[in-house]
């Protein structure tokens, strides 16, 4: 998997390098903390680096978080690419006021090819080609609510993001763009996540929330509506715009997006605008 990443990304005219221990097995992980950590920072802190691809999501980045040193990415700016679980490193480089890429990682590469659309929208984005996406508005958005929005984009997965909660990761920006996805994730957990952020106040700061992929999972008839539905019940007392079903999250179009930067949302009855 991370050769395959490697050659596509040397067909790209780069260089990879791959970390020393990203090919290890330590149970759920490819290291020991230490070693993960060792990974992460030399990549952070090496002024050549200009790309840090992550491998893959799982389970594992909160252990690292506070204990990453964020100078030498501030010294010579990079991008970080992933997603999933990668929304807590995300969230800390947020926190510093580093853009950050949410996007496919080297499994996904590695996968579907350099030709894939999700690959070659990340090539566009990393040779500094502006984010724009315009999506017909299907039946499955029928719950689109419309109107515009601008503010920062931060979020990312929902169940990492709403564990990040409490801590000094999770910073709101003030009328910012809230965008979520998950995965596996049954529709009464989702609600409860859901919830979470409401009771938080985070819906009170944003002035637009995306609804991205929800994945592998199945309705419950015992909720009082479906997952969708569930989510709209939950902020309809709130006037931001919403869109369902925007093309990100653990799926094969996962729309690469620039994390903590401004970014423009509208919604119409015809169609979803997004713009970085």
């Amino acid at each position: 998997m991370v050769h395959d990443a490697a050659a596509v990304l040397e067909s790209w005219g780069l260089h990879p390098v791959i970390a020393g221990h990203a090919l290890c097995e330590t149970g759920r992980f490819s290291g020991l903390v230490e070693e993960r950590l060792d990974d992460l920072q030399q990549a952070l802190d090496d002024p050549a680096v200009k790309l840090i691809l992550c491998s893959r999501g799982g389970y594992g980045t909160v252990h690292l978080l506070n204990r990453l040193d964020f100078s030498g990415i501030r010294k010579n700016p990079k991008w970080v690419v992933g997603y999933s679980d990668i929304t807590a490193l995300h969230a800390a480089l947020q926190r510093h006021g580093i853009a950050s890429v949410h996007g496919p990682m080297a499994r996904h590469f590695s996968e579907e090819g350099s030709e894939d659309v999700a690959v070659r929208l990340i090539k566009n984005m990393l040779s500094g080609q502006s984010v724009a996406y315009d999506m017909p508005v299907t039946d499955m958005q029928r719950l689109n609510r419309e109107g515009v929005a601008a503010g920062r984009l931060f979020g990312g997965n929902l169940s990492v993001f709403c564990g990040l909660l409490g801590t000094p990761y999770a910073r709101i920006p003030h009328r910012g763009i809230l965008f979520i996805e998950d995965i596996g994730e049954a529709p009464y957990r989702v609600d409860r996540l859901i919830w979470q952020l409401k009771l938080a106040g985070v819906f009170e700061k944003i002035s637009g929330l995306m609804i991205g992929q929800f994945s592998d999972y199945e309705e419950d008839d015992q909720m009082y509506y479906p997952l969708r539905q569930s989510i709209l019940e939950a902020v309809k007392e709130y006037t931001f715009p919403v869109c369902f079903n925007f093309s990100v999250g653990h799926v094969k179009l996962n729309y690469p997006l620039l994390m903590g930067m401004k970014a423009s949302l509208s919604i119409d009855s015809h169609f979803i605008h997004f713009n970085q």
